[in-house]
């Protein structure tokens, strides 16, 4: 081969190897198997008077915490502003109170095809090392009106409930509740089940499963009931269609 062609067929190769790793490099990646988490609840960083209590290395994980890494990375979040395409699931229990920005977000998130498990609590039975009012307490009310209102959601208490554990059969394990609230719904994509405890709605092209009570992500299972009740949350939240 002459030497031009020789420098043309090298030139050549040159382009189509630019030409692949730039493919390769601008490729869509794969959608994230990532499970966001927003809550008040201590199931990443546990409770403690300082930095250190938080962040012991042989403090035990939070069963709810190992129940999510199951599934995928757990992504924590402080904010729901930023909520992106390449977080597909998310949990959010007992949340502090959604600023409007994030109201707005998360409606379009949901809307887009994100795949939410809601847990709402009108009482929260969770105890907690910090004195009410102490901002680091996790959220004894979930304040959750305007999303809920976007989604044709209600969440209602009745006063005269017993003040204890209980079970409430649903479809598959029984769930665990503590003075639970109850859904009531306008839209009619929505879904009442287990006594109202559990509502499953489809919003635009995502889905939500909000449950009124969140005994199911308290820190301890002694009984042994609040484990399989919340696997199948998860289930029927990120796998069932």
């Amino acid at each position: 081969m002459s030497r031009p062609r020789t420098r043309l067929f090298a030139a050549l190769l040159l382009i189509l190897a630019a030409a692949f790793g730039w493919t390769v490099l601008t490729r869509p990646a794969e959608p994230e198997r990532a499970v966001g988490l927003f809550s008040s609840l201590p199931i990443l960083w546990g409770e403690g008077d300082d930095l250190g209590d938080l962040l012991k290395s042989d403090r035990p994980a939070h069963r709810v915490r190992t129940a999510l890494e199951a599934i995928g990375p757990v992504r924590p979040l402080d904010t729901l502003e930023r909520l992106g395409p390449d977080l597909k699931r998310l949990v959010i229990a007992q949340p502090r109170p959604l600023s409007p920005a994030e109201n707005v977000a998360l409606d379009n998130w949901v809307r887009g095809g994100g795949q939410l498990l809601l847990l709402a609590d009108p009482i929260l039975t969770e105890h907690s090392v910090h004195a009410v009012g102490d901002p680091r307490r996790p959220l004894d009310v979930a304040l959750l009106s305007p999303i809920l209102t976007r989604w044709g959601l209600e969440l209602t208490f009745d006063e005269t409930q017993p003040a204890m554990l209980r079970s409430v059969a649903a479809h598959g394990p029984a769930i665990p509740v503590a003075l639970a609230g109850a859904w009531r719904t306008s839209n009619p994509h929505c879904r009442l089940e287990a006594d109202a405890l559990l509502a499953v709605c489809r919003i635009g092209q995502g889905k939500v499963v909000a449950l009124a009570d969140a005994e199911v992500a308290a820190a301890n299972d002694t009984e042994a009931v609040r484990a399989p009740a919340l696997a199948e949350l998860l289930r029927r939240a990120f796998i069932t269609v």
